[in-house]
This record gives C-alpha cells, structure tokens and sequence, in this order.
C-alpha cells in the first residue's frame, strides 16, 4: 500500500477522498472536541497513558519516533490506575483533570485488576469522558500478507451502552440477568457523527449493523435513530444489514465495504472490528480512536501481553497507527503523513519488523529503522 496522502480539504472547504485512511476527518468532530492546549514553545501538550504489559516500550517507541519527526507536542504522563472511590471504580482525579484539560490523549494497552472490585478500565475512561464513537479503520497494509487484499473498512461502534452498560444482577441462584440498554439520545449521537465522518471521508454510503429481528425494540430504536439522522444527509446512501450477515460477508469478499462507513451498537461494534482486523493481519495493525465532546482517547487496542513485556519483542505499529488518527484530529496533517510514510514503507520493505510480522527485529529496531526514513 502506498503511503496515504493527505486530502486536500479543510472544514468549509472540503474534497473529500478516501487516500486517508488512519484519520478522524475534521469536519465530523463534535464541536470543540480539540482546543488543544499548548505550552510558552508553542507545542500541544497531550495527556500520555503508556499503559501496562508492553505498553511503556511501545509508548516509548512512539515518543521516540515524534521527536524525530519534531512532532510539536509535549507529553504530559498520567497514572490511571484504578482507585475505589465510595465503592465505585475510577481513576485518579489528576489524571481525570490532564486530559480534560488538554482535550485528547494517547493510551497504551491496560489491564484491568482482577478480583479487587475494579470494572474494565477502557470502560471506566470512556464513561468518565464521554467518549460515544468508536471508530475503527481496517486497511491492508502492503508487505503483510493475508488472504484478503485492499481490505479499507471503517467501523463506528456506539460506545457507552448496550450490553456494556454494566446492568446485571442474579434473579436467583443459577439465574442472572444482564439488561442491555439502549437510548435514542445516543444512538442519534452516534449516528450522526458516523454519517458526518462518511460525508467528509469521502465514503458515500452509511451502514447500520443489526439484530433488529430478535432485539426489536433495542436495535429496533437504534434504527430509528440512524434512518431519522440519514434524512439529513441526502449525499449519502444509507441501508441497513444484520450482524451475522455482514461477518458472512466481510469474510467471503470485503472489497464491497471499502467504500462505506459501518455503525452499530456496542457489542457488535466490538465483535465486528476484531473480525475486520483478522482480515489485515490481526490487533497489532489497527488503529482505534474514542471520540466524544469534550475530549478523545487513541489507543491501542490490542492487549498488555504480559508474557513478552520487557523482551523487546512487542509491535508498536497499532499506537502509532493510533497516534497518527490523533495527529490528524489535531489538524496536524503534515507530520501525520510523514510519520505515517515511514511506518507503512518499512512495514513493506519486510527487513526490520517484529516476530508478529513474520520478521526478526526488536522493537527498538524496528522503531529506529521508521526513524531512518523521517
């Protein structure tokens, strides 16, 4: 794959194209979701959450591949490791305060502790910060072959509620429920920005993921949603699909999704792009941004892997795939091509890339080999 370029639009006047494939286009942020903040240098500062498991090599390597690239941004690191508070999981008030006031920030892999009382921690920040869309671009990258070619999907999960509200209880013993809620407020939210981001990504066609049929009152609304948002937007082609159809499909041939953007409540947003990774070569390779109003979340959303921290063995190609949709969030166009360039032509050039990719470097190898070509 080529490096992507940037297109050439900005918010009144746009082009759209779909060249960019790691990006959050900024004509569909919500209103105000980066003000950025800077410090007496001029240079943004964002909120770093290096994560657990692997993740301070693989943060390192991306803070060491933006200073080459002069990227003008300082880290500010945050601890969110979980705390009780009244008995409710959260995380520490400072960190809660950096990245509201910084309005985006960049997150390793965590894990969550087990058996001390604590939710899932991606869970806990997304509910903390409002963070509603999900979004998860696919895109083959050439060097890394899979049975699947120009593989270029988009996936925007609803990711506040559904069967992730949390809601569960034990009827009786050896009977428990679990309530998966559904709201039109935000399913419209999601679907709104899903069609904004296909409007301005170039992508003329909107998807709703369903289980309309069995969930009908649940899915039932969030269809609702999306057809009452789709009138708003006469540009773009809207049609609908069930869940298990579209996993089908995408496994058989993929190429009839490179031009549509896919939206869905949360669990199978969450099912869906995992499938739409195995396409590409697996978690190591996507990106993933959390959007919401008054600030957003890149990740990567592969796991901790705990078993190699500190071999040198990890893959940080997912948080700078992930970082690079942050750069262009940020309108930082220029340095997120450039970076983006030197990362997938190494990748395609086969000679320093980790084991998961079927080479011999190290992380510091591979990180120093993208640094070359900056």
């Amino acid at each position: 794959m080529a490096a992507l370029a940037r297109s050439t639009f900005a918010v009144k006047k746009a082009v759209p194209t779909l060249a960019r494939g790691y990006a959050t286009p900024a004509a569909s942020q919500p209103k105000d979701a980066f003000v950025g903040v800077k410090d007496s240098k001029g240079n943004y500062i964002v909120s770093l959450i290096e994560g657990d498991g692997i993740g301070p090599e693989i943060s390192q390597s991306i803070k060491d591949i933006y200073a080459q690239a002069k990227v003008p941004i300082v880290w500010e690191p945050i601890n969110v490791a979980p705390i009780l508070v009244d008995g409710r999981s959260t995380i520490p008030e400072e960190s809660i305060k950096s990245i509201k006031k910084n309005t985006v920030a960049l997150k390793g892999p965590l894990a969550t502790p087990i058996g001390k009382g604590h939710v899932s921690l991606n869970l806990t920040l997304r509910r903390t910060f409002g963070l509603y869309a999900n979004v998860r671009p696919c895109k083959s990258i050439e060097g890394f072959k899979t049975p699947y070619e120009n593989v270029n999907s988009v996936l925007i999960r609803e990711n506040t509620e559904g069967e992730y509200s949390g809601i569960e209880h034990e009827v009786q013993p050896g009977i428990v429920q679990s309530i998966k809620l559904i709201t039109y407020e935000a399913s419209e939210r999601v679907a709104r920005y899903a069609f904004q981001y296909a409007e301005t990504s170039g992508r003329p066609h909107v998807t709703a993921v369903h289980k309309a049929p069995i969930m009908k009152m649940s899915d039932g609304m969030f269809l609702q949603a999306c057809r009452v948002v789709a009138k708003d937007f006469p540009n773009v082609k809207y049609d609908e699909d069930l869940l298990d159809r579209v996993c089908l499909r995408m496994v058989q041939n993929p190429a009839p999704y490179s031009d549509r953007v896919m939206v869905m409540p949360n669990l199978y947003g969450d099912i869906l792009s995992d499938l739409c990774a195995g396409l590409i070569g697996g978690l190591g390779l996507t990106p993933s941004g959390n959007i919401g109003n008054s600030a957003s979340i890149f990740e990567a959303v592969h796991g901790s892997a705990p078993d190699i921290a500190g071999q040198g063995k990890a893959n940080p190609t997912a948080l700078l795939l992930s970082s690079i949709m942050m750069l262009r969030h940020m309108g930082l166009y220029q340095h997120a091509d450039k970076i983006e360039k030197a990362a997938l032509s190494t990748i395609a050039e086969g000679k320093s890339i980790t084991g998961d990719l079927g080479g011999k470097s190290s992380t510091s190898e591979y990180t120093e080999a993208v640094m070359k070509r900056l």
